[in-house]
This record gives structure tokens, sequence and C-alpha cells, in this order.
């Protein structure tokens, strides 16, 4: 919009007064002026599927383009993903989120995080100071969008979200029995475990990371396969590049300035959640002394330290309340709850700085030497990484930040904070982690599982690390990921994509022989024989495939619900993952066979028909941009062949909230994927759930949903020729 353009120019050399919206405290003639400068240094290309190709003079005009182009496309959610990390949802939601607040606030502190901003090297600064320039100068150039809470983006705000997992170790902190222990607003003492759920494990919010050496691929060159498993829209595709040598093209999470899971044209990597054990739990003994707290700690006492934290929430009438709680920290990390009599004090990585700086070296790292030396930083906590490189490496990291424990004490558990033995004596290297590098099978899997098969034959021995090295088990997509890699040779960017999108459901190789048994142990003649012979039947038949026209994958995944329901209660009190408890013998024939009885008469009852087909149940529809979608079995759909990452789909797909609906309507799974070749020229496929914008009226809304059903995936415009070829429009920030 050149007129804008101009009214700016304006602005800023003092010809006419500023807009309101300009007025404003927070926007000044000179911020006007500075970022006009700044938005003259940076290109943003959208190709045809709306992709934002970012390009800026400087890494940080990248940033401040960057930025820009995330706002254009999805602020609310942008937005959103701040008020959370800096604990300010209840100012927007209400009192229901207090707690979930304080949770944050344990660790995320302003006046901190703003004395890390000032202590950080002058280059990171620049990034940050443009990462909030360019999510401000939005707001000055579209005044109808209306922030819910944040009007003006600070630079160390960058700092309270550094690490771009779907769910950061703050949020493992079980809600229920904090707000348990700190909604006692006397003295807290002990509080009950909460309810154990029953059911299915929601849809894995994991991912799925598989490298290919470029000795089994048809062209010589190393393959990356970069598939998280995350909620829908919870990550666009961006490129992002700089005359300072930036070059990423992948998923961004919204509001942070750099490319999670991605390549750039010499490497790769992707990331999958889990790996070793990052967050220990302490029981600290409480001694009440002459009106004051203590801890015991090594034969001694300890004062606990109290902190009141003021939390501000939204009036249902619209206005401001407040609420202030007390917290308790020992010196191994803030009190969560209470167990046995004890209190519970969780420790887990606090360090925003370098998981920024982490976060956004890897990503201009040229070789396997330079992305170990970001690895050394250690900040990547939550996460494995699956890596590929043009030099034909391929690697994998299992887990990054691991502290050095006593191998006697069980850490799963939490355990005595009295003990001097319990203390972490620093990190361990990445050296001393598990890793692997170009393993001779040619192929890594991950798929947040333990790294005990990620190589096959070659994969490292579980006797050679300390238990808490690895805290996952084995799951059915791991098992699947083996089954499709092993022995295999001439692998392609085609071949790769269509391994990632094998269609059986590995679980149900172990689920289905035992219910078997159960009906064929039933007396003949019985009456739960003849009801269930037809069922039992189609089941026997069955590949373990899913397909949009297979009957059998419905009755299979309805049974293994209802099993679930049954069993999950059970599995969960004896600390198994229920899909691995359901093929146990502790599940009784009984209620294998009653689950598959009320799977079918479910599917008769919603459906009209127990034989309904995969495709006609599991359906993707995208209706609204609101961050929680809603879904109607009256409006338009599409069906989706893919199933539960539970059942051993790699390519999974998901609703992770409470269903009121007949149908089933994917929110969590393959969400942005690709699949890249490192040859001299990087030749790369992608495709994500919906399409690039969270504007229903923007034709990126979901104009990719049809293609992410089929599987199909659209080419990845990495070279500025091809963009070009493939352009929508061209632009600077504020145009």
């Amino acid at each position: 919009m050149p007129a804008r353009r101009a009214l700016f120019a304006a602005i800023a050399c003092g010809a006419v007064a500023a807009p309101p919206v300009l007025a404003a405290p927070a926007v000044s003639v000179t911020d006007v002026a500075r970022w006009q400068v700044q938005a003259a240094h940076v290109s943003i290309a959208r190709d045809t599927w709306g992709v934002p190709h970012v390009t800026g003079k400087t890494d940080a005009d990248a940033v401040f383009g960057l930025m820009y182009a995330q706002a254009e496309d999805d602020f609310p959610r942008v937005e959103l993903n701040y008020i959370n990390a800096m604990g300010r949802l209840a100012e927007v939601e209400g009192e229901r989120e207090l707690y979930r607040d304080l949770r944050m606030k344990l660790f995320i502190d302003p006046l901190e995080l703003q004395a890390q901003y000032r202590a950080s090297p002058p280059w990171l600064r620049k990034l940050m100071d443009a990462f909030a320039d360019g999510l401000n100068f939005y707001l000055a150039t579209h005044p109808h969008v209306k922030p819910r809470l944040i009007a003006h983006f600070e630079p160390w705000m960058a700092l309270s979200f550094s690490e771009g997992s779907i769910g950061g170790d703050i949020e493992s902190i079980n809600l229920a029995q904090f707000e348990a222990f700190y909604g006692q607003q006397a003295r807290p003492a002990t509080v009950a475990l909460a309810s154990v759920e029953t059911g299915l494990e929601p849809e894995p919010s994991g991912s799925n990371g598989f490298a290919i050496a470029p000795a089994i691929t048809k062209n010589g060159h190393a393959l990356l396969m970069i598939n998280p498993h995350t909620s829908f829209y919870f990550r666009p595709e961006v490129q992002v590049t700089s005359g300072e040598g930036l070059n990423a093209y992948g998923a961004v999470t919204w509001g942070q300035f750099f490319v999670y899971q991605g390549f750039n044209d010499r490497l790769g990597w992707m990331h999958t959640s889990g790996g070793g054990d990052v967050i220990d739990e302490y029981l600290e003994s409480i001694v009440d002394k002459d009106g004051a707290w203590f801890y015991r700690y090594d034969g001694g006492l300890r004062a606990l330290k109290s902190v009141p934290i003021t939390l501000p929430y939204k009036l249902a009438n619209g206005g401001m309340g407040s609420k202030t709680i007390t917290v308790y920290y020992s010196h191994h990390g803030p009190i969560v709850r209470a167990l046995d009599g004890k209190w519970v004090a969780v420790r887990l990585m606090n360090e925003p700085l370098k998981a920024l700086t982490q976060s956004y070296t890897r990503t201009k790292a040229r070789d396997y030497a330079a992305f170990y030396q970001t690895m050394e930083l250690r900040t990547n906590s939550s996460n494995n990484t699956v890596y590929a490189d043009a030099d034909g490496n391929i690697a994998y990291f299992h887990g990054n930040f691991i502290p050095v424990r006593d191998p006697r004490f069980n850490w799963k558990q939490p355990i005595d904070g009295s003990d001097l033995a319990t203390e972490w004596k620093g990190l361990h290297t990445v050296a001393q982690t598990i890793t692997l590098f170009n393993p001779k099978n040619g192929w890594i899997q991950n798929t947040n599982n333990w790294p005990y098969s990620a190589a096959g034959a070659n994969s490292p021995r579980q006797q050679d690390y300390p238990a808490y090295m690895s805290v996952y088990g084995e799951n059915a997509r791991g098992l699947h990921a083996v089954k499709v890699f092993q022995n295999k040779t001439g692998f392609t960017l085609d071949s790769l994509i269509a391994a990632s999108y094998d269609s059986e459901l590995t679980a149900f190789e172990a689920l289905l022989p035992p219910l078997f048994a159960a009906y064929d142990a039933l007396p003949a003649g019985d009456a739960q024989q003849l009801a269930l012979a037809d069922k039992v039947a189609l089941l026997r038949a069955w590949d373990w495939r899913y397909s949009l026209t297979s009957t059998a994958t419905s009755l299979a995944v309805f049974w293994g619900q209802e099993l679930a329901e049954l069993a999950g209660k059970q599995a969960r009190e004896q600390g198994v993952p229920v899909v691995d408890f359901l093929a146990t013998e502790k599940v009784t024939a009984a209620q294998r066979l009653a689950a598959m009885a009320t799977a079918a008469d479910k599917l008769q009852r919603d459906f009209g028909n127990w034989q309904t087909p995969w495709g006609e149940i599991n359906r993707f529809q995208r209706l609204t941009g609101d961050v929680v979608q809603p879904f109607d079995d009256a409006q338009p759909s599409l069906p989706v062949p893919y199933a539960s990452g539970n059942w051993g789909a790699l390519a999974a797909y998901g609703q992770s909230s409470k269903s009121t609906t007949r149908r089933i309507y994917g929110e969590r799974g393959n969400s942005f994927v690709a699949a890249v070749e490192f040859g001299p020229r990087i030749k790369a496929k992608s495709i994500l759930a919906g399409g690039q914008s969270g504007d229903p009226t923007s034709p990126h809304f979901k104009d990719q949903a049809a293609m992410y059903a089929r599987g199909e995936f659209k080419e990845v415009l990495f070279y500025p020729e091809d963009v070009a070829k493939h352009l929508e429009r061209r632009y600077r920030p504020g145009e």
C-alpha cells in the first residue's frame, strides 16, 4: 500500500501528526522512523501457497521481516504463545487460568529476563530487538488488529519462549496437583494425588524423525524426513535468509524467530520429543519451627524460601481482579505438590539465554562439526535430534540436557531431598550421552521411543548407559519404523515419503491375537460367540492396514478405544503404557470380548452400520481460525485415511479434545511435514495441515487440506529463482 508507506514517511519526518494508534506511548516518531529504515532492508516474497520467503540485509533485518510475516498470517497465535509463556492467561481467560499462570511464574520472572537481555551478546540483542520491532511495526500498520493483551512487545519477551516444543518442561508439572496444593490458602499440607484417568493416552504430541545415508539412496545423497506430530496449526512454514549467511527453511513456532525443525542449504535437523530424564522431583521433609518453615537437608535444616506472587485475572464483568499466592522454594526448586506427608520440589532446566542462543545458532550451522558445537550448549532439554547433511552424514542425539546423577537412585520416582547424594553433579557432555553417527545400516529412526532400536542392529546398547539417559520404552511407531527401513535400499524423496506414510497399524499385531484366543475359547454355540462371529472374522482377515474404504480399521480402532476404557486405569496404576498393557494377560478375555461388542454397537448406533468405512468416520475439518477448533458433523469435511500414532501409524492423525461429534476430526499428528535431499542443490517436498494462514478469508486457510488428506506433497521453493516462478506477491513490511 504506497499510501500507507507515504503516511509513515511523513510521520517519521514530522510532516503530519501520527494517527491515534501511533500516538500511544509505546510508539514514537523515532520508532516509526527506525522501523521504516529496517523495513527497507527486508523483502517478503509470498509463493502460490502463501509461504513467506523473507530476505534481509542482516540477520536482524530477516528476523524483523519474519516476525512481521508471522503476525500477518496469525497474530492471535503469536500473541497467545507469549501470553501463555509469561503466565498471563488469566488476564484474558479469567480466574480459571490462575494456576496455569502461577505454574509459569514459578520460573518466568520478567525482571530476570530483562537482566538476561541486557547481559546478552550484542548480536543476540539485535535479534531480540528486531523480534519486538517486527511485531510492533505490524501492530502499528494494522490498527484494525486488536491484541487481547500485548499491545507492545519488548525484546526481552523472546527469552520467555526460547525453546520451540509444543509443551515445554514447565508444562510437565501436573496442574491439578499443583492447584490442589496452592489452592489451600492457609498453610498447604499433604494433598492427595489427582484421580487416575482411564482410557487411551491422548494422541501423542511427539514426532517422527528419519535420516537415510547416501549408501542406501538412489542418488547417493543423504535424506531427512521431518515429521513433527503437534497440534494442527501450531507451526507455519517459512524461509528466512540474510546477507549474513542465514538461509533456513522449515517450521517456526508462532512468535519465535528461529526455524525450529527444518534445514538450510547444507544440513537439516528434526526434533522428536523425549530423550533422557531432564526433570527430577525431590521429597522435602518440612519442619514448622517457631512459625517458620524449614526442610531437612544433609543432617540439618534449611529455611524454605517464600515468594508472594500476585496474579491479575479478568472478572466476569470485564474488569480486573487479582490474587496473591505465596509459593515456596527449596534449593532444588519450587514446591509443586505434596506426597505422603512430604512436599515435592521440582528441578528442571531454566536457561533461557543459552536455550535461545542454541535454538538460533543451529539454523546457521554449515556442517556436522558446527552443529555439534551448538549441541554443546546443552539446552535443547525436551528433545532428541535427528540430523542429515550435504557431506553425507547422518546422526542422532538422544536428548541434550542430561544432568549427571548417582545411578544408585531410581530417578523415575521422587527422591529424598535431604540426601546430599541426590544432588545433580553438573551435565553430561554430548559425547557422554546416547548418540549415533553414520551407523553401518544406513538409516536412523526415532518416534519418541527409546534409542536402542534407532539403527536396528547398529543401535546403542542399553547396558552401556545409566537408566536415566533414556526414560521412554519402545512404541508401536518405533517397531513400525524398523520394519519399514530394515534392509531397504534405493531411497528417493518419494520413496522416503511413502515409507513415512506406510499404512500399517503395528500395535494390532500384538493386540488382536489375544482377542482371537478369547473368542476361540468360547463354547460352541455360545450366544456371545454367535454375536461376535462376523466381527472377529473381519479382523482375522485384516492386514492391519488403514485405508479410506477399510471397515476393519474402523472396528479395530473403536475396539481398541473401548478396551482402553476398561483397562486404562489399571495400566496407569501399574505405570505401563496403555497400549502395551492391552496386549498383556492382565487384560481378561471377558474385557476383550465385551469391548468388541461395545465397539460394534457404537458403530451401529452412530453410523447405521458396524461395517462403516474408515473414511466415513475419520475426517479433516477447518471451519474457523479459533485456536481451539470447533467441529460439526453437518459441515463439509474431508476423508482422511491415517490413524492415531498410539496404534503405530507413522502418519499420525487423531483427535485430542473430548469428542462432541460422531465423527473423528483430526487435531494433532502430522502437521508440517517435509522430506529433504541434501545434494549439490537442495530438493525438498512439504505439506501443511490445512494451510499457511489462520484467517478463514485467506485463500491459504485450507488450500493444502485436500493434498494433506491424500498424502500428496508440494515442491519446496528453496531458491530465489524458483520462488520467482511461483510468486504470488513481493513486498516490504508496511506495504
